[in-house]
């Protein structure tokens, strides 16, 4: 059929190497394990005696040999461990993107479109009258000639200023995003794995903005008794700790990090299960895991409705089913005059994707 070209299919579960069919099982355990290779290897193991993942011709001493001449892990300091290397990390979060957000085909430009009309990429079919400060390559010849014959006759052809006819392009928006982490115990209680499916949709995010977005920026915060950035990198690795929930050192960090960015579009994406519980008074900490503290809560509202004043509108991914918790998910939304969304872990990767995109076109000149 002309413009088509037919290639044989190929099932996704056949045409695939051995090696291939395991490291796509074992970047998936790298995340449950923060990124301890051995661990995933000897989980890797426990799997292969119970569903035969390897053969005579292929076993994991074979699959491990791969990893190491394929660049994705290295020897460590300590003899005998393995360590991950940089390309392991990109793997893990493209993985996480196809996973969480689906195949996303990269731009030429990174930007995100709006509703307003000026600089851009890419031309639009609206034309208008040349106004100061309009830029050359935004001229439309055909429509500027034919306005200087109609003006001026063919007899003595001349082009003047009130000739020119501008074509409009659309106006691409950068936005700065400060994504943060709730890194609190409770993220890993209750029988329940919160952080992993955290860690997938950071590094999905990122990964999505690096390709598709590459112009934006993402800024990323973790938060427990305190809050500071880590980098893209790092996600692999993030674990939970001993620790209560200090949201407003979170969003106070966010803060700062987000007036040193020029983009005039910003905002923050906050993942939690819980409550604020904790704050820092000089180097003492102020906790109450006991219901809602008004102390932590009102000081927390505080830098809620800060955020709305310096327009930064803040989206709440609530991961947790309690009543009173959502309540106060409410009223921190309210104050900020911003988002909130009760997802499951199933749903969170859908939830925040939508938002992102969503945001993209709502952003103003």
């Amino acid at each position: 059929m002309l413009g088509l070209r037919f290639t044989k299919f190929i099932p996704d579960n056949k045409g695939k190497s051995s090696f291939d069919k395991l490291s796509k099982l074992f970047f998936q355990l790298l995340n449950y394990t923060a990124g301890d290779v051995q661990e995933a290897l000897q989980w890797l193991n426990e799997l292969d005696k119970e569903y035969a993942l390897t053969n005579n011709d292929y076993a994991m001493g074979d699959f491990i040999e791969d990893l190491k001449a394929k660049g994705f892990i290295e020897e460590g300091s300590e003899s005998g461990k393995f360590d991950l290397t940089g390309k392991s990390e990109q793997t893990i979060r493209k993985n996480a993107l196809e996973e969480i957000f689906g195949k996303l085909k990269k731009t030429n430009q990174g930007n995100h479109k709006t509703n307003f009309t000026g600089k851009g990429d890419e031309l639009t079919s609206d034309i208008r009258p040349f106004e100061y400060g309009d830029t050359l390559d935004s001229i439309s010849l055909t429509e500027s000639l034919q306005n200087a014959q109609i003006n001026h006759g063919i007899d003595e052809f001349r082009l003047t200023q009130n000739d020119l006819q501008i074509q409009e392009k659309e106006q691409k928006s950068q936005t700065s995003t400060c994504l943060m982490i709730d890194i609190s115990h409770s993220m890993i209680l209750y029988g329940e794995d919160r952080i992993t499916p955290a860690k997938k949709v950071a590094m999905a995010l990122a990964e999505l903005i690096k390709t598709k977005y590459p112009k934006d920026t993402l800024d990323i915060i973790v938060f427990g008794n305190d809050a500071w950035p880590i980098e893209v990198k790092d996600l692999p690795y993030l674990q939970v700790g001993p620790y209560h929930t200090n949201t407003y050192a979170g969003l106070e960090l966010a803060m700062d990090l987000l007036r040193r960015r020029k983009t005039a579009n910003k905002q923050i994406f906050m993942i939690t299960d819980g409550k604020p519980t904790c704050l820092k008074e000089g180097n003492q900490y102020y906790k109450n895991s006991f219901g809602l503290d008004r102390k932590v809560v009102n000081k927390t509202l505080n830098m809620a409705a800060q955020c709305r004043r310096l327009k930064i509108p803040i989206t709440t991914f609530m991961i947790a089913k309690d009543p009173y918790l959502q309540a106060f998910v409410r009223e921190f939304t309210a104050t900020n005059n911003g988002r909130a969304f009760y997802s499951s872990l199933n749903g969170l990767g859908e939830y925040v994707f939508e938002d992102f995109v969503k945001n993209r076109r709502k952003t103003i000149k």
